[in-house]
């Protein structure tokens, strides 16, 4: 039933899909159209990608969905209730401004934001709500507060290494959800990631400063993702470890906070918000 058939039901939100063409964009595109509660209203991709002009459904191979795919992000974010954005931290934040303009929700799944990034999207949350997590799947968030809970309960005693594995694809490292992990891992330690942050280690490094966290990355074939929390003393390990095989869980957590954000109000949130954790 449409939307103006169902007079009872107030309009379903609708969505823009940032990087409609990539793998994520397309499974976020399938998920909203296929969503009883969410409506696609735009499209969108890089100036000059071969999808611009063509139906969202076609280019995918599919039926016409309705929805031609733009680089007009004023005019398609102007009409959104929810804009989901899986892209680059650049263009996060011009995606953001126009967010925050339309009063849209602006989840945000883009990895690799650098502290201006960071500034200017919670310039952007002064205005409307902003949800944005290195990761959106449950099992990872609820990775996230296991490692708080444990490096709380362990001294400077067990060192703490986050090793993470991605496609061949992935440009960032670490990954955002290993920075996540880290963040959780010193806040546990009431410090900051920035005061015992170890970057990838090479050559003659000496022995490791106690109470450091250490990042290890590895880049491979189509791993979705891998991540694992070592806590390491003498004589034991404790080892924390989320495995995903399907990207969908990223899209799936993605559309939860599109809906779960339509009533609130400016901010910053996360997937902890989302998930009431």
């Amino acid at each position: 039933m449409s939307d103006l058939q169902n007079t009872d039901q107030p309009p379903r939100p609708g969505v823009v899909v940032t990087g409609a063409s990539g793998r994520m964009g397309q499974m976020l595109v399938r998920l909203v159209l296929d969503h009883p509660d969410l409506r696609l209203v735009g499209a969108l991709d890089q100036p000059g990608q071969p999808w611009i002009g063509q139906d969202i459904g076609t280019a995918m191979g599919g039926a016409p969905a309705g929805v031609i795919v733009s680089d007009d992000a004023v005019t398609a974010i102007a009409q959104a209730q929810a804009v989901i954005d899986f892209t680059t931290p650049d263009a996060t934040v011009g995606f953001a401004e126009l967010t925050a303009q339309a009063r849209a929700v602006h989840v945000i799944g883009t990895t690799g934001l650098g502290p201006d990034h960071l500034a200017a999207l919670e310039a952007a949350a002064r205005h409307a709500p902003i949800i944005r997590a290195g990761n959106m799947s449950l099992g990872v968030n609820l990775l996230v507060g296991l490692t708080r809970k444990v490096a709380a309960a362990l001294g400077e005693g067990w060192d703490i290494e986050v090793v993470e594995s991605h496609h061949r694809h992935k440009v960032d490292a670490p990954s955002g959800t290993a920075l996540m992990l880290g963040e959780a891992a010193a806040e546990g330690r009431g410090t900051t990631l920035d005061d015992v942050r170890t970057p990838a280690r090479e050559g003659i490094t000496g022995a490791r400063p106690p109470g450091t966290i250490g990042f290890a990355a590895i880049r491979g074939g189509d791993v979705v993702g891998e991540h694992d929390v070592i806590f390491a003393a003498e004589g034991e390990r404790i080892v924390l470890r989320h495995l995903a095989t399907d990207r969908a869980i990223f899209a799936r957590g993605a559309i939860r906070a599109a809906l779960w954000g339509q009533d609130k109000g400016p901010g910053s949130y996360d997937m902890h918000d989302v998930l009431g954790l």
